[in-house]
């Protein structure tokens, strides 16, 4: 077999043979895995012929998205459509402020009529082209915050363990508006929360908010129904339910019970949904206006979830690949027929939408009102699960047969399975990145920020056939610099920050082009250590990534300090007693090393055993970095030991379900706690002097011998 056409054809579909590992060592994609692959992406490779037909193919198709409905240019520079259209065509423009231009191309075929940021309407004799201007770069916190050196802080939450009183037993909008208004008092100028993607109606075991059904919808488990229909009607609704004592036990619960909570929590939302059309309110008509603004992924998904609910009942099949050939086509005239048949249905899970996406729009409202520069950051995960809305609405622009993960590394040495369905780059240039923007627009639509997980995504990707294992994947590359340019866009359009989580195996040139385009990287406390083991004093931090002390994947401060992630490893059978001995001989290392740099930095002058001193040093280390944006985990600020996930195996450990004891409208206010918010707001005010200054106070070399 000609080994350099199997090496072409992986090129132009995207794939890269040669990779470089966690350990700096060149590897390259086996051709047995990769002809694996291949066929995964649907380019046969298993003989020559099959080589020859998929090269041809794969050609074609590549082609084909270079010349896709959607334009991207920046702001300013000349738009070459050289490719496209003879120089000197006519050109009609319909800006989306409404601007009708007449023009025409250049000599070089350039588009250069300057045109404000936005997507604008291109029409060259019979075709008709979207064009989107970008500004060069994001929005900055300074841009945000109006002000240089802003050095802003916030606080990061799971929303589902927030509590308050009649919230049904999980963390909802209103809990996060308390929770907002309190942390605004303190000073904090934003909070990040944890995914609200949509997930699965009606089944409660899939409630990771990082294996979504659809990451352009919201969970409406998360909603406040009193936020927007008002108390009363909740009330009276709960108790035409007969909910009242379900909904008292669920909410006395430590763990959040999944399964009772979405049973209740969706029979309380079908009577308010009945009763809303059954009153003929303003709201209805608000509710009608929001499904006529939609489009087409709003409505694709409150089909999708009655179609699941109908058929789930009907075959017992969950996975909408498994469904009747006619029902996996959204288009089709039998998926057409059920949801007029099913109209009533397809209406209660528009509502869920509406009355989720109005108790963010109110949340983030009211935490700018009190007095919050950027107010909500949301989460937006890696990928969306396979068998869910997203893969089923929009399988053009999604890989359809691999998942994405990670190679073997340094502390996976099996490699990952995330076990998500990630976008397909030609799907999505063929489709004018119609499933990306909506994307973008849906998380940004009610907040201040998105943090994008695993930003590394949008350059390439770790995609694995499936029921193959980690090792046998590869990189596949992504369209990267249309991709910034987009979410420079919607940054702008929203007034946003947009931050990347770039933790683990990074490409090199990577984050400099993240910090080029205004992305804010993250750099974690507990990860800042060099070759030789030391932590990296505060001073050294970058200042174009956020930093904080930990992330829901790590183990807490106090957690930390105590080795209560090894324990758990330990006792979940994940790691032996001889590698759990190791693990501790390594952690006792890494804690003399923390400590020593809490000392040299100044933030620790008393007792460093202590744990709370431990807490409040690494608190004022990080605040006192020169990041623009400093966030601290709701675990740290309560001190807390344990973390909200615990990546591995399933089973044993609580993962996304704990819950506070205290609520969200008062935890802040606990002195312990208060106390801590203090010292990262004195440290924040500090690095704010230093860098309005211009002060340079590194310690002198000798300082840390």
């Amino acid at each position: 077999m000609n080994t350099s056409n199997l090496a072409r054809l992986a090129s132009i579909v995207g794939l890269s043979v040669d990779w470089t590992d966690a350990h700096g060592h060149l590897q390259t994609v086996s051709d047995q895995a990769l002809r694996k692959l291949l066929a995964a992406l649907g380019y046969p490779a298993e003989s020559e012929t099959d080589i020859n037909a998929s090269l041809e193919r794969a050609t074609e198709e590549r082609d084909q998205a270079l010349t896709g409905p959607l334009i991207i240019t920046v702001a300013g520079d000349p738009c070459p459509l050289g490719d496209r259209f003879h120089r000197f065509s006519r050109c009609q423009i319909t800006t989306e402020q409404g601007e009708c231009i007449d023009t025409k191309l250049d000599y070089r075929a350039c588009l250069v009529e300057p045109l404000p940021i936005g997507y604008h309407q291109l029409q060259i004799a019979d075709h008709h082209l979207t064009l989107a201007v970008t500004p060069p770069h994001c929005q900055s916190v300074d841009s945000l915050a109006g002000e240089p050196h802003s050095r802003l802080w916030g606080l990061s939450a799971q929303l589902y363990s927030l509590r308050r009183e009649n919230d049904g037993g999980v963390g909802d909008t209103l809990a996060l508006q308390h929770l907002a208004s309190r942390a605004a008092v303190y000073g904090a100028d934003a909070l990040a929360i944890s995914p609200v993607h949509a997930m699965f109606t009606g089944l409660a075991e899939q409630y990771s908010p990082y294996s979504p059904s659809n990451r352009s919808l919201f969970n409406a488990l998360h909603s406040a129904p009193e936020q927007v229909l008002g108390r009363a009607a909740v009330e009276q609704a709960t108790r035409d339910c007969n909910l009242e004592e379900q909904m008292a036990l669920l909410e006395s619960r430590p763990l959040v019970d999944w399964a009772g909570v979405s049973e209740a929590r969706l029979r309380l939302l079908r009577r308010l949904y009945d009763n809303l059309v059954a009153e003929q309110s303003e709201l209805l008509v608000n509710f009608h206006s929001f499904c006529a603004e939609g489009g087409s992924a709003l409505h694709q998904h409150a089909c999708f979830e009655a179609l699941h609910a109908h058929l789930h009942d009907e075959q017992g099949t969950q996975d909408w690949r498994q469904w009747p050939a006619a029902y996996r086509d959204p288009a089709s005239e039998t998926v057409r027929r059920f949801a007029r048949e099913h109209e009533d249905e397809i209406g209660f899970h528009l509502f869920c939408q509406w009355l989720m996406a109005r108790c963010l729009e109110q949340t983030q409202n009211a935490s700018r009102a009190a007095g919050m520069r950027i107010g909500l950051i949301t989460d937006l995960a890696v990928g969306a699960d396979p068998r869910g809305s997203m893969a089923w609405s929009r399988q053009g622009e999604l890989l359809r047969s691999v998942t994405v993960g990670a190679p073997p590394d340094i502390l996976n040495t099996q490699g990952q399975n995330w076990g998500v369905a990630a976008f397909s780059p030609q799907g999505l240039q063929r489709h004018g990145y119609t499933a990306f923007i909506e994307m973008l627009q849906a998380n940004l639509a009610h907040a201040g920020g998105v943090r994008i997980d695993h930003v590394m995504g949008l350059q390439r990707l770790w995609v694995i056939p499936e029921g193959a294992s980690p090792a046998e994947g590869a990189y596949l590359n992504y369209p990267f610099a249309d991709l910034m340019r987009l979410l420079a866009l919607e940054s702008w359009r929203n007034q946003a920050l947009i931050i990347g989580e770039d933790l683990g195996t990074v490409s090199g040139g990577l984050r400099e082009a993240l910090a080029k385009n205004n992305l804010l990287g993250m750099r974690v406390l507990l990860f800042e250590q060099t070759e030789g083991g030391d932590f990296i004093l505060p001073n050294q931090w970058p200042t174009n990534a956020l930093a904080t002390t930990t992330t829901h994947d790590l183990p807490t401060i106090n957690g930390w300090f105590q080795g209560n992630d090894i324990s758990w490893r330990h006792r979940l059978g994940q790691r032996s007693d001889s590698e759990a001995r190791t693990d501790m001989q390594h952690r006792n290392c890494e804690r003399n090393a923390l400590s020593k740099a809490l000392k040299i930095a100044g933030h620790c002058t008393a007792d460093i055993t202590s744990p709370e001193n431990q807490l409040e040093a690494c608190i004022g280390f990080i605040g006192c970095s020169p990041a623009p944006l400093v966030m601290l985990p709701l675990e740290d600020a309560m001190g807390i030991g344990e973390q909200p996930n615990l990546p591995g195996p399933p089973g044993g450990h609580p993962n996304w379900r704990r819950r506070w004891s205290e609520s969200a409208e008062h935890m802040l206010d606990i002195p312990t706690v208060q106390r801590r918010l203090r010292r990262l707001a004195l440290s924040r005010q500090a690095s704010r002097t230093k860098a309005s200054a211009g002060v340079d106070l590194r310690p002198a070399p000798a300082a840390q011998e």
